[in-house]
């Protein structure tokens, strides 16, 4: 997956993630950086547990993007 590809998914799955778990008021670009974040999270998680990977622009790795994501904003509602 090339950078733009990663953009555009990281900011689907943060605003996705967003939209679970409010965050307030928080800026396009830090959406796009959680939502990256979350494929990272994400992807190593669920290859640990052998549920698959982020390999690129589809249904089942913006799922596991969306749940890393979720996972960070639940650590972060915890450290504030």
């Amino acid at each position: 997956m090339g950078i733009l590809s990663w953009a555009i998914l990281g900011l689907i799955a943060g605003w996705i993630a967003k939209f679970f778990m409010p965050l307030g008021r928080v800026g396009v670009f830090k959406t796009i950086l959680l939502g990256i974040a979350g494929a990272i999270v994400g992807g190593y998680i669920s290859t640990f547990f052998g549920w698959g990977t982020v390999t690129g622009f589809n249904f089942p790795s913006l799922f596991i993007s969306v749940l890393g994501a979720i996972l960070l904003i639940y650590i972060y509602r915890l450290m504030k």
